[in-house]
């Protein structure tokens, strides 16, 4: 077995949440200005985009050499994002970049809802050296987690579809990281219930 590598356990989050902190404060400041790149005008959203795609490619690459492994959660993240990404700045078109948060939220839930109908939790075999839980603890956060996921889905598509871009990227940045938050401090008597105690 390889030897777990060490790094400062704040690296992790600032790389994951670096892109999305980049690409807000980007848009704040380009976001009604108009570019001409080969003959074809974009807006300041399709421009941030296209850097976006690089940057979280770089980020998810330095995690990948620090931790020597990459989730499945990880790594379809970033490929949805240059995908999604990818078709918004070819197309010229901000739709594709916005349903993204929607189709990951509905594979993971798709993924997390599959296993409990097979009595099984996904999501223990990716969070459970964070968590430590018993089986029906681990069973109860599954249901939760999925239901938030494709409530998060929808809630995306609503606010994508009926509202400015500016509330997009506001909810993208700030509502999808704050919910998710909200969500693991809510589950505090859950985790103490069925909380698992290391032997000393």
């Amino acid at each position: 077995m390889a030897e777990e590598r060490k790094f400062p356990s704040w690296v992790k989050p600032v790389l994951e949440l670096a892109p999305v902190i980049a690409f807000f404060v980007a848009y704040t400041r380009v976001k009604d200005d108009t570019y001409t790149v080969l003959g074809n005008e974009y807006e300041g959203f399709i421009i941030v985009t296209a850097a976006f795609i690089p940057l979280s490619l770089v980020c998810t690459g330095i995690l990948w050499a620090l931790t020597g492994k990459l989730s499945r959660m990880q790594m379809l993240t970033v490929l949805l994002v240059v995908v999604f990404g990818g078709l918004s700045v070819w197309l010229n078109d901000d739709r594709f970049f916005k349903m993204k948060p929607t189709i990951i939220y509905l594979v993971f839930g798709g993924i997390l809802g599959v296993g409990l109908l097979q009595g099984k939790s996904y999501l223990r075999t990716v969070m459970e050296q964070v968590i430590p839980l018993g089986d029906e603890g681990w069973m109860i956060l599954t249901r939760r987690f999925c239901l938030l996921c494709l409530a998060l889905a929808a809630a995306n598509e609503v606010v994508w579809r009926f509202m400015s871009t500016d509330a997009w990227v506001n909810f993208k940045t700030f509502g999808l990281t704050a919910a998710m938050f909200v969500f693991f401090i809510l589950q505090s008597k859950l985790f103490t219930e069925y909380g698992i105690k290391e032997k000393i």
